[in-house]
């Protein structure tokens, strides 16, 4: 997916996704979505998904190398501020922004 008129694709782009506190599954299935345009997301409760380890890796790993974004899973709500901005630093960086 690429964002006009920057010309990058939205994974290039710092921008971060978060669900501090999600109230249903439906919240997963919007930070989902996020994640598969291609927007780095933090969760900060632990979703029904550690019963597979398979999906979990995908979510939280695999999908990075596919759609360039993944899920990152942080209960601690300073050290999820730290990660998006980590992140964000890191993609402003390699804009040259």
């Amino acid at each position: 997916m690429t964002s006009f008129p920057l010309g990058v694709d939205i994974a290039d782009l710092p921008l971060v996704g978060a669900a501090p506190e999600w109230m249903s599954e439906k919240a997963i299935s919007i930070a989902t979505y996020v994640v598969s345009s291609g927007i780095f997301t933090i969760l900060g409760t632990v979703p029904p998904i550690l019963g597979s380890k398979n999906v979990l890796e995908l979510l939280t790993k695999g999908a990075k190398d596919v759609i360039g974004a993944n899920f990152a899973i942080e209960e601690d709500p300073e050290a999820a501020a730290n990660l998006a901005l980590k992140h964000t630093e890191m993609k402003r960086s390699a804009l040259g922004l």
